[in-house]
């Protein structure tokens, strides 16, 4: 049952920079269907072209449950600069979704709640350890290696230029 347990302490296989996108929606009425569902559906065909298209960027994600009203995604990306060349890109999923998303924001009047972050992480600023887990997160999206080798501590890990 589940993936496959990845047994001892990992890391990830990532060294360069990172680019970490988290989008989400809250369903702010559930009883709101026609609002909330079309934006829910959404997002599962941005994820499957983006996974297919092995050049667009975009190294893995990971989608998350927060109270039942929320829902949302973690992905991974080369660099922000692809990220950002998908956002709009008019043979992309991305526009028209972007498009009917406000659409229904604006006649929906707040059922349907709507969220992203963005986080440019340099070289060296970042450090996963997973321990007996499955692939997971940034480990999932780069490949995993035994944490021995990138360094025991997780100071070892970061390699940020202190002045």
């Amino acid at each position: 049952m589940g993936a496959e347990l990845l047994a001892g302490r990992m890391t990830a296989e990532a060294e360069g920079e990172v680019t970490v996108f988290l989008i989400g929606m809250r369903i702010n009425r559930f009883r709101a269907l026609r609002s909330w569902l079309p934006v829910f559906r959404a997002m599962p065909r941005m994820l499957r072209e983006l996974s297919r298209d092995g050049e667009g960027g975009m190294l893995g994600h990971q989608v998350l449950f927060g109270s039942p009203r929320v829902l949302y995604v973690v992905q991974y990306w080369d660099s922000h600069e692809r990220l950002l060349e998908y956002s709009v890109a008019q043979d992309k999923e991305h526009r028209p979704a972007w498009a009917a998303f406000n659409r229904r924001l604006r006649e929906g009047r707040g059922k349907v709640g709507f969220w992203h972050e963005t986080y440019v992480v340099p070289a060296g600023a970042h450090e996963a350890v997973y321990i007996n887990m499955p692939a997971f997160g940034l480990g999932k999206a780069t490949g995993v290696v035994p944490v021995g080798r990138r360094g025991d501590r997780a100071a070892d890990r970061l390699s940020l230029k202190r002045a």
